[in-house]
């Protein structure tokens, strides 16, 4: 079950000025619910589902049940998503394009990273970062960097015509502010992935984002490219929230590119990173990794994107050269003043709440209240 956390804490600095979607579990089960001016509204009898309400936008908040003022709603936050498909672009900073290489030619050993670091950023280091990708600058350092003996198909994601896509989670199994999320138990290298997620209907228009964490565990991506499947894809491995704030006149796709995402991580052991992803940094544009996403593919019930983030990691935890790496207990907190703050508490993935409600149960539950009724039905339209 989610866990409770401080509405007042995790609210964007404007939230009385903007408008958002979220979901809270009631007594009843899952609800979309809709904020408009500060004050929160259940929308269930509207559209039992968060994709299905995006389909619906605009919609009137009043059409709604009324639950009060948001910094007196007293439900446990969910996810903000339910059947949007879980998308995420990787490589999409140049630093986190170096420290990926660096996973593969370490072979997932965190004591062999430093030197091959030093390395590469000596050769690439300023280049990949002034490269656009798919340009032909962009291919003339490939050929270089095949003749020092340094190209990786990590650099070739970073800088060649075709971003990273894959999918994160499955439907409804992320996990939201306040909720415990998972690091494998066999993995001894991880770190949380801080970054701007966009919310896509099923068009292909983005009507907003919200913050997430893609965790990350570096010793089996680092293995093999053959692992991401099992380096992303665990239980309570994905987080989402606290709200989707959505696009209007005093928030834009612009905001999103010249985003600061900060984090931080306290563990029980005293010991605080702190870090940053500057989003005006991204290599691709967030609607150019949109367009590519959905190239080739249709998403009827939506999806949500990750864009990638520039923190990577390298601060010693514990042993010299060891770089960081998940502690059980860690405290994990991704923020920026427009979208909130996400708050998560590292357990491993064995030892996280299991994944119940999947699809089966949540149409079960929905049924139940009639929710998905010809009565229902009837109503919205």
């Amino acid at each position: 079950m989610p866990g409770k956390i401080s509405l007042l804490d995790s609210l964007p600095a404007d939230w009385r000025g903007g408008l958002f979607l979220g979901r809270v579990l009631t007594a009843a089960g899952p609800s979309p619910i809709l904020i408009e001016q500060g004050i929160a509204y259940d929308m269930s009898r509207v559209a039992p589902t968060i994709s299905q309400l995006v389909e619906m936008l605009p919609v009137s908040a009043s059409a709604g049940k009324l639950l009060g003022p948001l910094e007196a709603l007293d439900l446990p936050l969910l996810s903000p998503v339910d059947l949007q498909c879980v998308k995420a672009c990787g490589v999409t900073f140049a630093l986190s394009a170096i420290e990926r290489v660096i996973e593969e030619r370490a072979r997932g050993d965190a004591s062999a990273a430093t030197n091959i670091r030093g390395r590469l950023e000596e050769r690439v280091g300023g280049s990949i970062r002034a490269v656009v990708p798919g340009s032909p600058e962009a291919a003339a350092l490939k050929a270089a960097l095949i003749e020092d003996g340094l190209w990786s198909q990590y650099l070739e994601v970073a800088i060649g015509p075709d971003a990273e896509v894959f999918t994160k989670a499955p439907v409804l199994s992320t996990v939201g502010a306040g909720a415990e999320i998972g690091i494998r138990s066999d993995s001894t290298w991880n770190n949380p992935e801080p970054e701007i997620v966009l919310i896509v209907d099923a068009k292909g228009s983005v009507i907003g984002a919200t913050l997430g964490n893609d965790v990350n565990l570096r010793d089996f991506e680092g293995r093999s490219a053959l692992l991401l499947g099992k380096a992303k894809d665990n239980n309570a491995s994905c987080s989402l929230g606290p709200l989707i704030r959505l696009f209007d006149e005093g928030f834009t796709i612009d905001d999103v590119r010249a985003a600061e995402v900060e984090l931080t991580i306290e563990g029980t052991d005293n010991y605080r990173l702190e870090g940053a992803s500057s989003m005006n940094q991204i290599s691709r544009d967030p609607l150019e990794l949109v367009r590519q996403t959905l190239s080739e593919h249709q998403y009827p019930d939506g999806f949500a994107l990750f864009l990638g983030t520039l923190f990577a990691p390298v601060q010693d935890r514990d042993d010299p050269g060891r770089g960081f790496t998940h502690k059980v207990g860690d405290v994990v907190a991704i923020s920026t003043p427009r979208l909130g703050t996400l708050v998560n508490r590292v357990v491993t993935s064995k030892d996280a709440a299991p994944w119940t409600m999947g699809l089966t149960a949540l149409m079960t539950n929905l049924a139940g209240r009639g929710l998905l009724s010809a009565e229902q039905e009837k109503e919205t339209v």
